[in-house]
């Protein structure tokens, strides 16, 4: 088991993968994509074309974060790269703490691309996308992140269809806050590792 471990660990392209994976699906618990789409499921039915379209959002939103990160790490030393990992993470635990899961949409709308505009909005800035960008610059293996990012995501989307709106915005409102504190505190611990104070 450890030296699976390690060989994962020291592997950009397998631990990109499953760090993005994980990171997504904590990152996107509540989170605004979930909770519109498990309210658009609730009032107009588990259209197929509506998680076709989440889906299709949560691939693209992936590749956009991974290939950002991919445009950025050649260009930055290692200390640099650790100091703009720690600023995406600042950035997703931000948005976590500050948007934390709230009550569905009253009025979705019908039309699928303007659901695909809506779910596009809310992931291009949520703490999901920001994770997938800052492990791109990390691990630099685009791919592989770009990868994780959209098998969480889709699972996350996956998640608020099937549920049409019963989950519970309170609990998830109670997950979500300690884990977006937790990437706080990581990214401080990461931007003084960057500046070699830790």
């Amino acid at each position: 088991m450890c030296w699976a471990c390690a060989a994962l660990l020291g592997n950009p392209a397998l631990s990109g993968l499953l760090f993005a994976f994980l990171a997504t699906l904590l990152a996107g618990i509540g989170a605004r994509d979930q909770l519109t789409v498990a309210g658009i499921a609730a009032r107009q039915g588990a259209r197929p074309g509506l998680i076709g379209v989440a889906v299709a959002t949560s691939i693209v939103t992936a590749a956009m974060a991974a290939y950002g990160g991919s445009l950025l790490a050649p260009l930055l030393a290692g200390d640099a790269r650790l100091m703009f990992a720690s600023l995406a993470l600042a950035l997703a635990g931000g948005e976590m703490l500050l948007f934390s899961a709230r009550r569905m949409p009253d009025e979705p709308t019908q039309s699928l691309g303007a659901i695909a505009i809506v779910l596009s909005a809310h992931q291009l800035t949520d703490a999901a996308r920001f994770l997938v960008f800052a492990i791109t610059v990390a691990t630099r293996a685009p791919i592989s992140a770009g990868l994780g990012g959209a098998l969480g995501g889709t699972c996350i989307v996956l998640t608020g269809w099937l549920a049409a709106g019963t989950l519970p915005t309170a609990r998830l409102s109670l997950i979500r806050r300690p884990v977006g504190g937790a990437l706080l505190i990581l990214a401080t611990v990461l931007a003084m590792q960057a500046m070699g104070r830790a």
